[in-house]
């Protein structure tokens, strides 16, 4: 018997189960697929209120908007925030990048101008506890709270409660702080840039 025979022979049970669950686990994902698009819209609009809280309602602003990262494009959708009395009290959008330990993704809201950041939630991240998971805390966060629409720059030392451009690490955390930077970087001026083609904004 020859050894690719006699291995057939051996695996064909492993081999079949394999398959079984493959197929298994495809139709277990496409079973659950609408219920974790539910939790993941729910979760952005949670976010978005507690980002624009004047807003009563949050209506699709643009669709597709492109965002170059590198060799890709990643497509976002940009919402805003309306007011009870039908002004528009601010924008939001989900932006991503990459992280120490894996992906981060935010939800970041802006000004109805899209003049300054009205800061950002994080909608998922696997950065380190204690350390990169801080980029959650009041401490870092509450920093883009009207922070500029700009290029923003990354500190190791300053005061936190000054709101500018300059933006103060976590201790122990440069990476996870850098990450969000970046995110910032790449998605806030070119989704400006995008709207502004769109006639969405001035």
């Amino acid at each position: 018997m020859s050894k690719v025979k006699f291995f057939m022979a051996q695996s064909w049970l492993l081999i079949v189960a394999a398959l079984l669950f493959g197929v298994l686990l495809a139709g277990a994902q496409t079973g659950l697929d609408p219920f974790i698009k539910a939790n993941e819209q729910k979760k952005l609009s949670d976010s978005m209120a507690l980002l624009i809280t004047d807003a009563k309602t949050f209506e699709l602003a643009a669709q597709d908007v492109e965002v170059p990262m590198g060799k890709k494009t990643v497509l976002s959708k940009v919402y805003k925030g309306v007011t009870e009395s039908g002004d528009i009290a601010g924008f939001a959008f989900v932006a991503e990048g990459a992280g120490f330990a894996d992906k981060i993704k935010l939800v970041i809201a802006t000004d109805p101008t899209f003049t300054n950041y009205m800061g950002y939630k994080v909608m998922f991240s696997n950065e380190t506890p204690g350390f990169g998971d801080k980029i959650k805390n009041d401490y870092y966060s509450q920093q883009y709270i009207g922070a500029p629409i700009q290029r923003l720059e990354l500190t190791k030392a300053g005061d936190n409660l000054v709101i500018d451009e300059r933006i103060v690490a976590i201790s122990g955390a440069t990476v996870s702080s850098d990450a969000v930077i970046k995110i910032f970087n790449t998605f806030g001026r070119k989704v400006k840039s995008q709207l502004q083609t769109k006639g969405v904004i001035q």
